[in-house]
């Protein structure tokens, strides 16, 4: 065990043999933390809150009360095999949050990058990867092996599908059951989700400009209405374009993927 000295720890809290604990971290009345976890500097674990596993949480990050972080995977073919879970920079693990340790056939590491908001009873699943500054509401779940990419918001009570890939800037409504591959800076929303235009407000507010903007809503378009199947008009769109927003919604189309996709309704 490899306590820093400068760690705050109280006393009803469980630090088992093993686990080494950063510096500056704050473990609060009756956490578990287990004893192959590792906590960087900074990290803060609440009361009655669990880490466990093979599990590393990155400097900064908070975990809230009655989250179960680093847990066996949800999964009937789990054989106790020596898997992981990573958690990155400055996160923010709401109170009920669970998050599952990989599997062997799925790599070995459930993957968390940094500046995420993972709200209240939110679950990330065996094996996902999930990018920087997700942000989860209360209750959205992922299932195991999904893509999450940067700056993806998935609203309150959504579920992902396994293997379904999310790109980057996309926003998921809130109750909506996502069962397909979702394209960079799509908007999604529905009890079974629909692509239903492009996730304007985050791309305003990221900064993008009004003409990379404008190419983005002319590829959408041309996806939603081109002749041809969706691949085909998919494949034409990045031929023609010298938009890097655009290439990386026709990169990540034609990248190969265990799903089909959520195409425009």
């Amino acid at each position: 065990m490899s306590i820093a000295p400068n760690a705050r720890i109280h006393p009803s809290a469980v630090i088992e043999p093993g686990a080494r604990v950063g510096e500056g971290a704050v473990i609060g009345p009756f956490a578990v933390i287990g004893p192959e976890v590792v906590l960087g500097a900074g990290v803060e674990v609440k009361s009655h809150a669990i880490v466990t596993g093979r599990t590393e949480v990155g400097a900064e990050s908070v975990i809230f009360p009655f989250a179960n972080i680093g847990d066996i995977p949800q999964d009937l073919k789990f054989r106790g095999e020596a898997t992981r879970l990573v958690i990155g920079l400055r996160n923010r693990i709401r109170e009920g949050v669970t998050m599952n340790t990989g599997t062997s056939g799925g790599g070995g590491v459930t993957r968390v990058g940094d500046d995420c908001l993972f709200m209240t009873g939110s679950h990330v699943g065996h094996d996902a990867q999930v990018g920087d500054r997700v942000v989860m509401a209360n209750q959205a779940a992922l299932a195991g092996h999904c893509v999450i990419g940067d700056d993806v918001v998935i609203g309150g009570l959504s579920g992902i599908h396994q293997f379904v890939r999310v790109g980057r800037g996309a926003i998921i409504g809130g109750v909506t059951m996502v069962t397909n591959d979702v394209i960079p800076y799509g908007l999604v929303h529905g009890p079974r989700g629909m692509l239903e235009g492009l996730n304007l407000v985050g791309l305003k507010r990221k900064g993008v400009s009004r003409a990379d903007i404008t190419r983005l809503r002319a590829a959408y378009q041309m996806l939603a209405q081109g002749e041809g199947a969706f691949l085909e008009r998919a494949q034409r769109l990045a031929a023609e374009t010298d938009s890097d927003y655009v290439r990386e919604v026709t990169d990540f189309v034609l990248d190969q993927s265990d799903r089909s996709f959520l195409t425009p309704s």
